[in-house]
């Protein structure tokens, strides 16, 4: 089949068929990119959707139009992006993956967190400097980032964020003391 035939196949509505010709597009490569970056701006979810997902295959996917994707309307395709980022993680989309840490579908930001935490420690300055100025979302997907990766430089953020009024922050920033071995303990005087 030529890409012509295989895009159509991707682009069937049968999951089968598109699967299939996911992987042979994936096997192209670089060759089937273009075809792959106009389907990203279609007006159909499912299309850009199958566009991720067959970048998502490519040895080597094009980390821009990854990234570019996480910005999509779609949850759906936000969250394969995430996905394929996580098994691509890319250093070159790390500012749009802190920003997707806030995204308003959980699914989004737990796959974003799974991205940094493969890319470790590089990934802390940008982190750190996010903290602030993020949303409550974003700080909680933060800290549970920086809690998985366990550097010291996340000491500070994780004491002050145990006094935080969020429950869930207090929670992720305690995990990320305790992995560093920086545990609280509670004497009670006699």
């Amino acid at each position: 089949m030529d890409q012509s035939q295989l895009l159509a196949e991707l682009t069937s509505g049968d999951d089968e068929r598109a699967e299939a010709a996911a992987v042979l597009l994936a096997q192209i490569g670089e060759e089937a990119v273009p075809r792959l970056t106009r389907l990203l701006v279609s007006k159909d979810a499912d299309r850009r959707w199958w566009a991720v997902r067959t970048l998502a295959a490519m040895s080597q996917p094009p980390a821009n139009l990854l990234a570019q994707a996480l910005g999509d309307p779609s949850e759906e395709v936000r969250a394969a992006a995430a996905l394929a980022l996580a098994a691509h993680p890319v250093e070159t989309v790390l500012p749009q993956l802190v920003r997707a840490l806030s995204d308003e579908e959980n699914l989004v930001g737990t796959l974003c967190v799974n991205a940094l935490v493969s890319m470790g420690k590089d990934c802390v300055p940008s982190l750190l400097e996010a903290f602030p100025r993020s949303s409550l979302r974003g700080r909680i997907q933060i800290m549970r980032t920086l809690a998985a990766i366990k550097d010291p430089r996340a000491i500070a953020i994780m004491l002050s964020s145990t006094e935080d009024e969020s429950a869930v922050l207090n929670y992720w920033a305690r995990m990320g003391l305790e992995a560093l071995g920086l545990e609280m303990v509670y004497l009670i005087p006699e």
